[in-house]
């Protein structure tokens, strides 16, 4: 099933964040939240080198449809940075702690991109009956090659994945925040938003998540932890009815048509909305598309 664009005209993406900042405790560490609205929960994760600020213009569409919640994952935002090897079991388990120390492990609903996709898809394998539906953009829908990236895609991984140069690249050039963000965002970041991420990430060391992601990302069968974990929620994927939301654009990174073919092919239940003109970090360019989109799918399940 597919949806039409919308034929609404461009609003302004608003820089600010107009949430109370909340935090609850997770294995030991604080993690950082916001919430809006009441009911069945709905959470919302973010990927890398991002924060729940990524959400701040699509949670208000859906705020008087369920309990919308958007929590910084462990190492990102204002959640807490200890000392963890940030490995996707290490990120698995603190999303899990999350979900049962807020109270939201059932009838939830999943709204995920980038490494959020994989953590939430993970989690939603391990609790099938607590999911009530999935939202998902720019999300990791199977096991990737090296040599399925385009060229300079292809070249950074490998430097990012490397000890030394991944530190120099992620870590004191903070190269994902100050390059990547913008450049695989289609609308211009305003100079507020970027700050925004920049502030969450001042340090070397407050930025050993966003060092270790690229190098937990399975390419090529490795990690073999990490393969193991996508094998097992693709298989989730490809068998359940749950309800799925899609989107995805002409420039993705994560997802390309390809990837729009395989999902039309293997996945049941679906809706798939075509965001036109986009890239990686979609809610920076279409957030007022997706929070109408969702909210009207959301609407169609009740």
């Amino acid at each position: 099933m597919s949806i039409e664009q919308t034929a609404q005209g461009p609003k302004d993406i608003s820089a600010n964040f107009p949430f109370e900042s909340k935090y609850i405790d997770v294995h030991g560490s604080k993690m950082h939240y916001v919430e809006q609205g009441s009911g069945d929960p709905i959470l919302f994760l973010h990927g890398n080198p991002t924060s729940n600020y990524l959400w701040r213009n699509i949670i208000p569409y859906l705020s008087d449809q369920g309990r919308c919640i958007a929590p910084d994952l462990i190492g990102m935002g204002k959640s807490d940075k200890p000392n963890l090897k940030y490995t996707y079991a290490d990120n698995s388990r603190y999303v899990d702690g999350f979900i049962q120390a807020m109270g939201i492990g059932d009838n939830l609903t999943l709204v995920v991109h980038d490494w959020g996709s994989m953590l939430g898809f993970y989690w939603a394998s391990q609790h099938p009956e607590n999911v009530r539906a999935v939202a998902f953009m720019e999300a990791a829908l199977r096991p990737l090659s090296i040599k399925d990236m385009p060229g300079s895609l292809a070249v950074a991984f490998r430097m990012l994945r490397a000890p030394v140069t991944g530190w120099l690249m992620a870590g004191v050039a903070n190269m994902f925040v100050n390059k990547m963000l913008p450049d695989l965002t289609h609308a211009k970041l305003s100079k507020e938003a970027h700050q925004h991420y920049k502030d969450a990430l001042p340090t070397i060391r407050s930025r050993r998540a966003v060092i270790q992601f690229p190098r937990e990302v399975p390419l090529d069968g490795k990690p073999a932890a990490s393969l193991k974990a996508v094998e097992t929620y693709v298989e989730w994927l490809s068998a359940t009815d749950v309800p799925k939301l899609m989107f995805y654009g002409d420039n993705g990174v994560a997802i390309k048509q390809a990837e729009v073919e395989w999902s039309q092919q293997h996945l049941s239940n679906l809706t798939q909305f075509d965001l036109g003109h986009a890239k990686h970090f979609v809610q920076e360019s279409h957030p007022h598309k997706i929070g109408q989109e969702i909210s009207r799918w959301l609407a169609d399940l009740a």
